[in-house]
């Protein structure tokens, strides 16, 4: 019986062709969206689940209020890692700390690396870091010595048994031994570092000031710990060490500093804080991209569903006969069903070859490395089949129920409701299926108007045309490589400092309007070393006061505070020659370093535009991070050539590498960039969907109608009038989508845009273009069938009348 229901079904579905490849192309573009947006959503829920304790590792993040600012960060201080070994309910507890600009030499080279960081040697305890070579039992217990991966030994060894071999460290001056290669770590890591030195090697780790924030802590918990609970034991372990009256005092005036925990599995979706291993995603785009990909199948579904129905004039008499020669009711719908899982089953192959050959191009847009592996299939091929059975029936279901309930007397005398207008529930269906594109094309529009407002906000500096050279700090006449570097004609200035606002390079610190420092007189903020050369290279502006100069050398002990700044510390009207203090490490000992304001300078932005802009503070001190070099030229590549030129006649050694200040600032919000660019592409394959629905059920409606055309024709209608008549209901049903579509899209919206601190409201033209877009898209869609009826030969329709 099944096997005469599939030979059946097949012999329909090739039989109206069109209709057939329809329903198949849809339902193919509708599932190969969903499945690469499957593949992207399960790439990002997979992160750090290769762990195999992962459900039991937590890291340990502290969250400051201190001197008017809230900072929430993703470091701990030193010593907390080795105090948590008194707890019974932690197994082991590890710290990282990343050294990014690492030099290691390599022949006469030497080799810039970002993807280096010490490690305690317990880290191989607590994480899922297979060893190739070399024993996985310690091996960063002794000072000088390090793992490597397969990635880095091939670099520098073209093998990957090189344990006992050395690395030289120019950074540090002095080799490090290899005692064990690891695998590649994965791409779905928070972290992801080719070199981890041990522990022991870096003075800093012994440090035992509670009050310097700078290690990532990890916790491995016993089975069955509750972390929540164990919070509180946290803070009060800090409590204890920055001493309980201090503490006491620091809550009374409104600050505090708190520690909690963030499981590691919730770290790159749910942790958005200072100072993280890298660069994480979004929860929020997780359940965007996952809503996209439910609307897109359901608009596919939709389609067969609307499709399947309109054609019941067609198959009205095919049913009213089966049902005379004694076919049940049960034996039609599983017919129609069989029809539907079959047009389901090779949609389904379609979609995930389309998804294969896609992926390619996915990767790029998205910035993935996604694949079909093995891995991959075990959850894709269920996947497949799943989609198979429950696309399959529930799309087949309304259609098969709809025409197996039709009465044989009635359709065989032609009494069958046909046309358009005879199912409220399919034009429900357009409804639904329009109301989801149009909420679709809104948010895309309104993704990159927010875009394009980031891209040209005036961010309170001039990021165009400036030259970042990285790394000068290599160079021991680093002083010597600036001035040379503004005798090239085309310079118009240079500054040398790392601390960029496109940067990464921070340092947070706290600056006090008395002389001994308390909570009440402090201020949270950036303290910036800076030269001269500073504000003019960046095209910053001053509100009140002057510069830095070199003519002035008090300037010293001068300091330039940013607007927000000084309205924090109630110094906005009258800043200049007001004193702050500057608690500054020397040797053992701290002296408070006394500063006078001599400029207040225009608030820019150097965080995320989903930030608000917070207080910065510079002073006129050395720092060799970089050299940021503006320039007047139009054709940069034989300037950049000039300065490259420069570099290597003052250290032939040591590696040039630079970038563009624009771009820089670009790749911040990257992330932004790809998450618009799917969003398109997803928003436009929805639109092309919900139109081949639309173009089929024009094409149906127009064949139902066919005499009732070709008697408006004889008695004299014009084409003009056929199109309107065949048109005006889908139409309608496109203006009552964009009522239901523009309100929740505009709500939806709002809410995204909250996120930003910098944002444009969701503008009247988007939604008025929305809008005019899909009435012009729907009436284009139904005027190629609304025009080929209308032009059509009366005679033609009416001949067997």
């Amino acid at each position: 019986m099944f096997k005469n229901h599939i030979k059946t079904a097949a012999r329909s579905l090739l039989k109206n062709k069109g209709f057939t490849i329809i329903n198949v192309l849809g339902l193919a573009l509708g599932l190969a969206t969903c499945l690469l947006i499957v593949f992207y959503v399960v790439d990002e829920l997979s992160y750090d689940r290769f762990n195999t304790k992962a459900n039991r590792i937590y890291r340990i993040n502290t969250d400051i209020k201190y001197g008017g600012n809230s900072s929430s960060y993703a470091i701990s201080p030193p010593p907390l890692a080795a105090s948590l070994s008194n707890f019974p309910e932690v197994e082991k507890a590890v710290r990282l700390i990343a050294s990014t600009g690492t030099r290691i030499k390599k022949g006469n080279e030497n080799m810039i690396e970002n993807k280096v960081a010490y490690a305690d040697p317990g880290i191989f305890d607590v994480f899922t870091l297979p060893m190739v070579d070399g024993d996985s039992k310690n091996p960063l217990t002794e000072p000088n010595t390090v793992v490597i991966s397969e990635q880095a030994a091939q670099k520098y060894f073209n093998k990957t048994n090189v344990v006992g071999q050395y690395l030289f460290l120019v950074t540090e001056n002095k080799s490090f031994k290899i005692t064990g290669v690891i695998r590649n770590m994965p791409s779905q890591s928070h972290f992801n570092f080719d070199y981890l030195l041990s522990m022991p090697s870096l003075a800093t780790s012994r440090d035992n000031n509670w009050n310097n924030f700078s290690f990532s802590t990890y916790i491995l918990f016993k089975q069955g710990v509750d972390h929540k609970n164990f919070e509180s034991k946290l803070n009060a372990l800090t409590r204890k060490h920055f001493g309980v009256d201090n503490y006491a005092k620091m809550e009374k005036s409104g600050n505090y500093i708190k520690v909690n925990l963030t499981p590691l599995t919730d770290i790159h979706l749910r942790s958005n804080r200072q100072y993280e291993l890298g660069s994480n995603g979004s929860i929020t785009y997780v359940y965007i991209f996952s809503a996209i990909a439910l609307f897109v199948l359901l608009i596919a579904c939709i389609n067969f569903m609307n499709l399947s129905t309109a054609r019941s004039a067609n198959r009205a008499r095919e049913v009213g006969v089966r049902k005379v020669l004694g076919s049940s009711r049960k034996s039609l719908i599983t017919q129609f069903i069989s029809e539907s899982l079959l047009v389901t089953l090779v949609a389904t192959v379609i979609a995930v070859l389309s998804a294969w050959a896609l992926l390619p191009l996915f990767n790029q847009m998205s910035g993935k490395e996604l694949s079909i592996s093995l891995q991959t299939l075990k959850w894709l091929l269920p996947f497949s089949a799943a989609i198979i059975i429950v696309v399959g029936t529930l799309a087949g279901s309304y259609p098969a129920f709809y025409l197996s309930g039709f009465q044989p007397i009635h359709v065989l005398k032609g009494k069958l409701s046909t046309g358009f207008k005879g199912s409220n529930f399919r034009n429900f269906l357009v409804v639904l299926q329009f109301s989801i594109s149009i909420f679709l094309i809104i948010g895309t529009l309104v993704i990159y108007n927010q875009l394009n407002f980031i891209q040209h906000k005036d961010l309170g500096f001039n990021r165009n045309q400036v030259l970042v050279i990285k790394n000068v700090d290599v160079l021991d006449n680093a002083k010597t490589l600036k001035e040379e570097v503004k005798q090239i004609p085309g310079v118009a200035n240079a500054t040398l400092t790392g601390f960029l606002p496109t940067g990464s390079l921070r340092a947070p610190d706290a600056v006090f309007t008395n002389k001994t420092p308390d909570a009440k007189s402090a201020l949270f903020t950036e303290v910036w070393p800076v030269d001269e050369d500073y504000l003019n290279t960046m095209g910053m502006g001053i509100s009140k006061g002057r510069n830095f100069s070199a003519q002035f050398k008090t300037d010293s002990s001068s300091i330039i505070i940013n607007e927000t700044a000084a309205r924090m510390l109630g110094y906005y009207n009258d800043p200049l020659n007001k004193k702050l203090y500057h608690p500054q490490a020397q040797g053992t000992k701290t002296i408070v370093k006394e500063y006078t304001i001599i400029g207040v300078l225009k608030d820019f932005n150097f965080k995320s535009l989903r930030d608000n802009i917070t207080p910065v503070v510079m002073i006129l001190s050395e720092d060799k991070g970089a050299l940021s070099v503006r320039v007047d030229a139009k054709n940069l590549a034989p300037f950049v050539s000039k300065i490259e030129n420069t570099w290597n006649k003052l250290s032939p050694n040591q590696h040039f590498e630079y970038s563009f200040m624009n771009e820089d600032f670009d790749a911040a919000y990257k992330f932004e960039q790809r998450t618009g660019k799917i969003f398109l592409s997803f928003t436009s394959l929805a639109v092309i969907i919900a139109c081949l629905g639309l173009f089929g059920l024009a094409a149906y409606a127009a064949e139902q109608r066919n005499r009732e055309i070709g008697i408006r024709k004889v008695l004299g209608a014009s084409v003009s009038t056929i199109i309107t008549l065949l048109s005006r209901d889908f139409i309608k049903l496109v203006l009552i989508s964009i009522l239901i579509a523009t309100p929740l899209a505009w709500l939806v919206m709002y809410k995204w845009l909250q996120g930003f601190a910098y944002r444009q409201n969701v503008p009247w033209w988007v939604i008025a273009s929305a809008a005019f877009g899909a009435v012009i898209i729907a009436f284009i869609t139904i005027s190629f069938q609304s025009i080929k009826a209308a032009l059509a030969n009366p005679v033609d329709s009416l001949r067997s009348e």
